[in-house]
């Protein structure tokens, strides 16, 4: 059996699909190839979404927005979009998905916490249905 491959986009690469990718990285322990990318990724990400993720001792610092591409929605065997489901290939075959969530940008720590708790809910059902 193959593993899943998975792949986190939103707009600028440098919030909530940093935060996801790094999630599920952290708690599929090498059971899940993960990816994210943005439609328009930004230049770095955000610091504030580095700071919150740090506490939870998963480190983002060394990440950097990358762009979405038609080959990496294509890899992917689930695609899951975070505001930006219309710039994102469909292809057949995949399982997308469209988590809608408040965007981090421009955010103190305090208030990307909630969204980063939300995430990591979300990604831990996601794994709990690629482990069946």
């Amino acid at each position: 059996m193959s593993v899943p491959e998975v792949l986190f986009v939103c707009v600028h690469n440098a919030g909530r699909s940093q935060i996801a990718a790094g999630l599920l990285h952290h708690h599929a322990r090498g059971k899940v190839v993960v990816r994210s990318a943005g439609s328009a990724p930004a230049d770095t990400v955000n610091p504030a979404v580095v700071a919150v993720m740090a506490e939870l001792g998963i480190d983002l610092s060394r990440e950097f927005p990358k762009p979405l591409t038609v080959e990496g929605v294509q890899s992917a065997d689930v695609v899951i979009t975070m505001g930006c489901g219309d710039a994102c290939p469909v292809f057949p075959g995949k399982r997308y998905l469209d988590w809608q969530l408040d965007d981090p940008a421009g955010l103190p720590a305090e208030q990307v916490r909630p969204i980063r708790d939300e995430i990591d809910r979300r990604v831990r059902a996601l794994l709990a249905e690629l482990a069946n």
